[in-house]
């Protein structure tokens, strides 16, 4: 019960993160119907000035300050670039926000060097946040924070304890990203501010008329959108690893959360993000071959094919495959994605 409990709160976890990822480029997409290549750059970006804002002043003000950067980088690049070829079409915004990425990756390296930096996490986030201890005889058991080394292990032999602690990052990960949420529908479905910027795209000579810029909303829900990539950043960098690559590790994926959820749906990204999440933890958790798999469903196979080759693969094995398969059926039958109401 401790594996499944522990697998599922680090599977949302990681679906949470690659949510706080996706939220901004379908918040893009959705209202400016540029889908941005360099989304997952300003992720980077986000993580390496989060890092060097610790150094100085530490993690909390580096957790406010960074994405406001990271913002502020995204407007100005959607007002000197990227609305210089928006008349041209979708394919030049693709390429410009592509070689973008190639761009922000080597100043990356350039500044801060090829190698991962120490972006630790505050120290009130090291640890567990708290520590499932499931015994043979006294059943599961919940203890907030570390659990004494006592709780786990047993005087008696014949007892077997097993105690799974779950990190306090992730915890914090999960509440950011359900806090982002919240606050991504409030102010979209309940605010002035919302409402403008939904309007601008179906109806941008109305809301010129009623003396709106257009233009600048524009400006603002791109660099809003990569502010938001530059929290998961601070996030993501403090709790796994920042380093020049961690652009193109996530950067796939958050793609195939996009598509599977539809094109432009925040709801549909946030199911998606869950689901992939769920599935990649747990398909790397569990430890069995194909072949195992499909004999306890009751496929009977071969003697000879216990040693194919293809059937000895393990489901963690084949896990960094499985968004991607989940992207080639959702695309065979359901174009739009899960809730996706909009063409690309």
């Amino acid at each position: 019960m401790e594996f499944f409990t522990i697998s599922m709160l680090n599977g949302l976890s990681y679906g949470l993160l690659l949510f706080m990822l996706s939220s901004g480029l379908t918040l893009i997409f959705s209202m400016m119907g540029v889908l941005n290549f360099a989304h997952a750059s300003f992720y980077m970006v986000g993580a390496y000035v989060a890092y060097s804002i610790t150094r100085i002043v530490g993690f909390w003000p580096g957790l406010f300050l960074a994405p406001l950067v990271v913002a502020a980088l995204g407007a100005a690049f959607e007002k000197y670039c990227l609305r210089r070829v928006h008349k041209f079409g979708h394919v030049p915004e693709l390429l410009i926000t592509f070689g973008l990425s190639y761009v922000m990756l080597e100043l990356v390296q350039l500044i801060w060097g090829r190698t991962a930096v120490n972006f630790q996490p505050p120290e009130a986030l090291r640890g567990p946040m708290f520590t499932l201890i499931n015994s043979s005889v006294d059943g599961l058991r919940l203890v907030w924070g570390a659990a004494p080394a006592a709780m786990c292990s047993a005087a008696d032999a014949a007892v077997r304890v097993v105690c799974s602690p779950f990190p306090a990052t992730r915890g914090f990960m999960m509440l950011i990203a359900l806090i982002m949420l919240v606050a991504l529908w409030l102010m979209l479905t309940r605010t002035r501010i919302g409402l403008v910027i939904q309007s601008a795209l179906t109806h941008p000579e109305m809301v010129e008329s009623l003396g709106h810029n257009v233009p600048r909303v524009f400006m603002l829900v791109f660099g809003a959108g990569a502010g938001l990539a530059g929290l998961a950043g601070v996030i993501g960098g403090s709790t796994f690893v920042t380093e020049p690559s961690m652009a193109a590790t996530v950067g796939s994926v958050i793609f195939v959360v996009v598509v599977v959820g539809g094109m432009g749906s925040l709801a549909g990204a946030f199911v998606a993000s869950i689901l992939i999440g769920v599935l990649q933890t747990f398909a790397v958790a569990l430890d069995y071959s194909v072949f195992s798999v499909l004999k306890n469903i009751g496929v009977t196979l071969g003697p000879a094919a216990a040693d194919h080759s293809l059937l000895k693969l393990t489901l963690a094995q084949v896990a960094p495959i499985l968004p991607y398969l989940f992207l080639v059926l959702i695309l065979i039958f359901r174009p739009k994605g899960l809730m996706g109401t909009r063409e690309g």
